[in-house]
């Protein structure tokens, strides 16, 4: 894959750029942030070379210095809200999060739970935090929050909360997803620092939209695509062009709220340290891109993902059409069309041509192969063995599965399963190749270069099951598929 971002420039300047920060405050920053610490991939797409942990390495060189602060809602608690992209609840997630960090040697401080009113499930939360010694703190609900400044920032707004200790000069401030207080908590906090007389510092880490690229710049423009079920709209910082007649970019909420920050920031100081919303971030992506055209490329192609993802979540019923025209007009801003995914009509040619699913994938050296459905395989898992033939420069005449591994696992489908779908989907053709590998070269060779599917693009004629989408997930394949449903994927979801 062509690379367009310098990842280790990246950690480095990072790095540098908090510890800035920290020492322009009582030593003392209370760091918002923002999307995901580790797992980052939507960043990885969009700026190639943009490692999915880079953030997690980046605050790993500053571990002897900073501690993490987890925020969660005891709304989001009661209501049992779920993430979406790993399915769990926001409570369990905390859980999890602590027990990551804590095993990569970073210091978790304690848990603030925001939105408190005596919620029993809340309270349940806190027992289990306690017993893995994890210190938990309540934050209230304050009337008029956020537009009651004089109430809020008083004895009776942010003075009725916890106030939460800490003893590191950076504290991370982060959640297990949006909406759960952070910010409120970070302010919070510069309120009792305040009382306890020191002037601790805010600000805010959140790599997209990237700050010093254009509005319409394809990276940002894919991270409204990202976000269109919140409804994230990019936006130029009329607040820092005021200030610095310099052009920035920004997003709504931010641009909205900070009338208010700013105030409060006043309230509590008696002046403001920033004069913009981009003023409060702390991020240097956008100076580490090397190559403008294969960020471009990568976040157009991601564009046309998010496309494909909101179709199919109109499909089951999990997204609005209005999504999907904000998605077709993000399209239309960058001057792309489905089109310019070049699987998506490889697919659609192999569908035409043999009256059935097909699949097509595109390898990093940009050769497309094709894979159709047949008695014995699906075609998400016949692409699959003619990318590693040849990646493994293997004839296609050759078969690297044998038989005698290929009927078992079709017999113990139907004839113990019950399944009606005798055909392999990706993770039993795996299986099956693995099982050949150790009596068959050629098995073996393919088995050696499915790290060399990690960045390759594909795109199916068909919805996919679970199974396939998990594989190609786990190899690194970036897939996208129509929406309509096929007989198999009815009836066998696996």
């Amino acid at each position: 894959m062509r690379q367009g971002f310098d990842n280790e420039k990246y950690l480095k300047m990072q790095s540098e750029h908090i510890l800035e920060r920290i020492a322009k405050f009582d030593n003392k920053l209370y760091l918002e942030f923002g999307g995901k610490l580790f797992d980052d991939y939507h960043a990885s797409r969009v700026l190639p070379g943009f490692e999915p942990s880079s953030k997690l390495q980046m605050l790993m060189q500053l571990k002897d210095q900073a501690e993490i602060l987890f925020v969660i809602s005891a709304e989001d608690i009661e209501r049992n809200k779920i993430r979406g992209d790993i399915g769990i609840t926001y409570d369990m997630d905390v859980l999890r999060l602590i027990d990551e960090y804590r095993r990569k040697g970073l210091y978790v401080g304690s848990v603030v739970i925001s939105q408190y009113s005596g919620q029993t499930s809340a309270n349940v939360f806190k027992d289990k935090l306690e017993k893995k010694d994890v210190t938990v703190y309540y934050h209230y609900k304050i009337d008029g929050y956020p537009n009651n400044v004089k109430h809020i920032v008083s004895e009776e707004g942010y003075g009725k909360n916890d106030y939460v200790k800490t003893s590191r000069p950076l504290v991370v401030v982060t959640a297990p997803g949006p909406g759960s207080g952070k910010m409120a908590t970070c302010l919070s906090q510069l309120y009792h620092e305040h009382k306890h007389g020191v002037n601790a510092g805010y600000a805010k880490y959140e790599t997209f939209p990237v700050w010093n690229l254009p509005l319409k710049h394809p990276v940002n423009l894919a991270y409204e695509a990202a976000t269109v079920d919140l409804n994230d709209v990019n936006m130029i910082d009329p607040f820092h062009l005021d200030a610095y007649g310099e052009t920035t970019v920004n997003y709504n909420r931010d641009v909205e709220i900070f009338p208010v920050v700013n105030a409060m920031f006043e309230m509590i100081y008696g002046e403001s340290p920033y004069k913009s919303p981009t003023d409060m971030g702390v991020n240097m992506a956008g100076k580490c891109i090397f190559d403008d055209e294969a960020c471009r490329e990568a976040s157009n192609q991601e564009i046309i993902r998010r496309y494909y993802e909101t179709l199919n979540k109109i499909a089951t019923d999990s997204a609005t059409k209005d999504e999907l025209y904000k998605v077709e007009l993000l399209m239309n801003q960058a001057k792309i069309t489905l089109e310019d995914r070049k699987v998506v009509g490889a697919a659609n040619n192999k569908m035409e041509e043999t009256s059935d699913d097909a699949v097509a994938m595109e390898l990093l050296d940009g050769t497309i192969v094709t894979g159709k459905t047949s008695d014995l395989l699906g075609p998400s898992a016949a692409v699959l063995l003619n990318a590693v033939k040849y990646l493994a420069e293997i004839g296609d005449d050759v078969h690297i599965i044998a038989p005698s591994a290929i009927e078992p696992i079709q017999r113990l489908k139907v004839e113990y399963l019950g399944s009606k779908n005798p055909r392999l989907h990706t993770d039993e053709v795996l299986i099956a190749l693995s099982s050949s590998a150790s009596a068959d070269e050629n098995a073996a060779k393919a088995l050696n270069v499915l790290k060399n599917l990690r960045g390759a693009q594909a795109h199916s004629t068909v919805r996919l099951t679970k199974v396939d989408l998990d594989s190609f997930k786990k190899l690194g394949v970036q897939v996208t598929m129509d929406s309509k449903s096929s007989q198999s994927v009815l009836v066998d979801n696996h």
